[in-house]
């Protein structure tokens, strides 16, 4: 695959979720289904190894098999994708970045380093060797809002300045002024927001998303961004009920029962129906039962059809 520069990541691009046996190990049939299924469904692209993929509960040889297996279909179907190489440990990282790009993705994920807030001179020396090891491979940093370092608009004037190897960035929005701040910087940066908050981010300047309503219907969600590209009226009113349904129905699993992002991103897919993923998440995390997704499935139909639509 070659490698994507910041003006060409664009649109909805899927996760992959991993599909959790009982006794915790990944079922890899069950996710060449689900690769399978993400492909046919001719996503903008596909990323591996993000919260919701549970990059942090892998070994090193269950992330080569994900990935490898990722690779080839991808690669066989001209599909993109992304290497999520990220890492708690810097060090892993970099051991994750080389293994990646013997698969040639389009770009290599990574988070920053975990266990202490990185000083902004710290945050450029941690990009600058990912960025050496990754080359020709661009960087995207994955910089959501549980970082432990949330990056503001300046520092990423800095990093598209002095380092042409970041191509792009997930994050999570902001208000008018925030996207004010980040505007000089969007010709050099790809800029992806929360799938829930897409249309809203287009119409100020995002470029796509590393989507969760991907999670709910992978065609659903490439249909709207496209209707993004001719109807924006029509694209934002959609995105006031995925809103909607969002904070009334997924919301409250993490504020009201305490369970993690990736709890509700395997929820939106149970719900969805699309793939053989399952709710299960890997130790120590708590996964929301099936019979939830039982009970929301028609609320859900019933709240944004159009996503459903075939």
């Amino acid at each position: 695959m070659k490698p994507m520069n910041a003006a060409e990541i664009r649109g909805s691009y899927a996760t992959l979720l991993l599909p959790i046996n009982a006794n915790e190990t990944i079922d890899y049939g069950r996710l060449e289904e689900e690769i399978a299924t993400l492909i046919a469904t001719r996503v903008d692209g596909i990323y591996s190894n993000g919260t919701a993929g549970e990059f942090h509960t892998q070994t090193e040889e269950e992330f080569r098999r994900v990935n490898e297996l990722l690779a080839t279909r991808c690669e066989a179907s001209g599909i993109p994708f992304q290497v999520g190489a990220s890492q708690m440990s810097p060090q892993l990282t970099l051991e994750r970045i080389r293994a990646a790009k013997e698969w040639q993705p389009s770009a290599i994920q990574v988070i920053l380093s975990d266990w202490f807030p990185l000083t902004d001179d710290e945050v450029m020396s941690c990009l600058e060797r990912f960025c050496a090891v990754a080359d020709p491979i661009g960087i995207v940093l994955y910089n959501p809002p549980h970082a432990k370092r949330v990056l503001p608009p300046a520092l990423y004037g800095r990093i598209v300045h002095e380092l042409p190897g970041v191509v792009g960035v997930k994050v999570a929005g902001g208000d008018d002024q925030w996207y004010e701040g980040m505007e000089a910087h969007l010709d050099a940066l790809s800029l992806f927001v929360p799938g829930h908050l897409l249309a809203s981010g287009v119409q100020r300047g995002a470029h796509g998303a590393y989507s969760n309503v991907a999670c709910l219907n992978p065609r659903g969600a490439t249909r709207w961004y496209q209707q993004m590209l001719t109807n924006m009226p029509g694209a934002l009113e959609l995105e006031g009920r995925i809103r909607a349904m969002m904070n009334e129905h997924i919301l409250p699993f993490i504020t009201r029962h305490g369970y993690c992002n990736a709890a509700c991103d395997k929820l939106l897919a149970a719900v969805g129906d699309w793939a053989p993923v399952g709710t299960r998440l890997r130790w120590p995390y708590r996964w929301i039962p099936d019979t939830e997704a039982d009970r929301l499935r028609p609320i859900i139909h019933a709240a944004i059809p159009e996503l459903f639509a075939e």
